[in-house]
């Protein structure tokens, strides 16, 4: 199992490294937005967690293009659309 896990990730940084690092620093602010959101709850941090969310967002539309994920890009694109929108009506 951890072989096949371990392949599997080997695999994805020599498609693209690109793509990758993306997806690596994607899935370290989305899980950070996420931990910060579920912490404050009560209180949302949303001036700290909706700009990760933004720029994770970003990073995975990067990455969906590179690696031609249709449906990824389309998910991604409404996610930033939307968090756009919220910094949009949060700050201004």
């Amino acid at each position: 199992m951890i072989k096949t896990v371990t392949n599997f990730v080997k695999e994805s940084y020599q498609n693209s490294k690109v793509a990758f690092f993306c997806e690596m620093a994607e899935a370290t602010l989305l899980i950070s937005a996420s931990a910060i959101l579920t912490y404050t709850v009560l209180n949302p941090a949303t001036k700290i967690f909706i700009p990760l969310y933004l720029a994770g967002s970003i990073l995975g539309i990067i990455s969906a293009v590179i690696r031609r994920a249709a449906f990824v890009i389309v998910l991604c694109s409404w996610f930033t659309i939307m968090n756009v929108i919220a910094l949009w009506r949060l700050f201004l």
